[in-house]
């Protein structure tokens, strides 16, 4: 593992990151406020990749499933360090992120759905998580329009939300103000090396040169040339349709966030509610289909019947960032200088102050801190190295 030599950033050290999404904005905030001389390079407009598309949950408890138990550690230190970052991000910005605590709910809808909600309740519980168990009438009170034959629910007070699209707005404003360069319509065609070290970007035949790279470019990070074909990221897109829908914000049908069989639903201040989503291995299929979007509201009508009066304000097509064991990349990367973000899957919004947090302390201090060791791009590595018996060894 190498990209873990550090820097002084009061000498005002140069710092290229691509990727202008949550985790890219995120670090280049932070960096930015420690002194770094950071420029952002973004492919399109800064955060409407994955990061706009996403819903906003920060349910690292009702989301963990069997075999990710890895990852839960990491996910339930970024969901402890999201108040501090909420305060932290809206000081330095002037901006609010809609951020909302009343909870998540998770509905079974019929009798069958019930032993898997068991199943899943019981696993969490096991890990630590903190969970309580809700008669159908008991999820109705907190929920009147869930379907009334709905026969049980979990509820975890810890799973929150906020509006994906005000961080982004938020991270951009707080990293401009603290100095940084934002380059938009600007995309990398490659990082630039040199002796064997991250040396800058290539953007429109032009150089940009830096003492630090962070590739954080969601689903696109593998398309950036300048790494031999083994040292790029294993991260694909997978696709996500989703919708919005227009509630009353003064008589909203949901106030929780709602997950039921095939769906999840999330109520915003202003009265949108979010609703999603496919997954599919399409690629960078970005169409909408008749499928997809039907699959979506017929699982969304099947929890809350009542949504179908309500005005479809949006739909769109997201693309997540996803690694081979759908865990995020972060830290130093397979040359001295460069660093990874990528490959957060369903987490991005979740982990964004972790990400933030941890990589700017890699690139400022060197090593790897704790908490992501076990989430760097060397798991891949030695992951394709042969057994010293299947190559012939003792």
């Amino acid at each position: 593992m190498t990209g873990s030599r550090p820097f002084n950033a009061s000498g005002g050290p140069r710092v290229a990151v691509i990727g202008a999404g949550v985790c890219g904005l995120g670090i280049a905030w932070r960096l930015a406020e420690a002194g770094c001389h950071v420029t952002v390079f973004d492919r399109g407009s800064a955060g409407r990749g994955a990061s706009w598309a996403a819903a906003g949950m920060l349910a690292a408890g009702v989301e963990c499933e069997p075999g990710e138990e890895p990852l839960l550690e990491l996910t339930l230190e970024s969901q402890r360090l999201w108040p501090a970052f909420r305060r932290d991000l809206e000081a330095a910005s002037g901006r609010t992120l809609g951020y909302r605590d009343e909870g998540t709910l998770v509905a079974a809808l019929n009798r069958d759905d019930v032993e898997e909600l068991r199943f899943s309740y019981e696993f969490q519980r096991g890990l630590g998580i903190e969970l309580q168990w809700l008669s159908g009438g008991e999820a109705r009170a907190r929920e009147p329009y869930l379907r009334t034959s709905a026969p049980a629910a979990v509820y975890s007070a810890r799973d929150h939300q906020v509006d994906n699209r005000l961080l982004v707005l938020a991270l951009k404003e707080a990293f401009l103000r603290a100095g940084g360069e934002l380059q938009e319509q600007a995309a990398v065609a490659a990082v630039e090396t040199a002796a064997g070290h991250a040396a800058g970007v290539v953007v429109n035949d032009r150089s940009f040169a830096a003492e630090a790279v962070v590739l954080a470019a969601g689903a696109w990070s593998r398309q950036i040339d300048g790494l031999p074909e083994a040292l790029r990221p294993p991260v694909r897109p997978v696709k996500g349709q989703m919708l919005a829908l227009s509630m009353d914000p003064a008589e909203p049908l949901l106030r929780h966030v709602l997950w039921a069989p095939r769906i999840y639903m999330v109520p915003r201040e202003d009265g949108r509610l979010i609703v999603g989503g496919t997954v599919e291995e399409r690629g960078f299929d970005e169409s909408l289909t008749a499928g997809g979007v039907f699959s979506v509201l017929e699982a969304a009508w099947r929890a809350v019947p009542a949504i179908e009066e309500l005005p479809i304000a949006e739909m769109w097509v997201g693309f997540r960032p996803t690694s081979r064991d759908d865990a995020p990349i972060l830290g130093p990367g397979p040359i001295e200088g460069l660093y990874l973000a990528t490959g957060h899957h369903r987490n991005g919004i979740l982990l964004a102050p972790a990400t933030a947090d941890y990589v700017s302390r890699a690139i400022l201090e060197g090593g790897v801190p704790e908490a992501i060791r076990g989430f760097t791009l060397a798991r891949f590595q030695q992951a394709r190295k042969p057994s010293r018996q299947a190559a012939g060894g003792e």
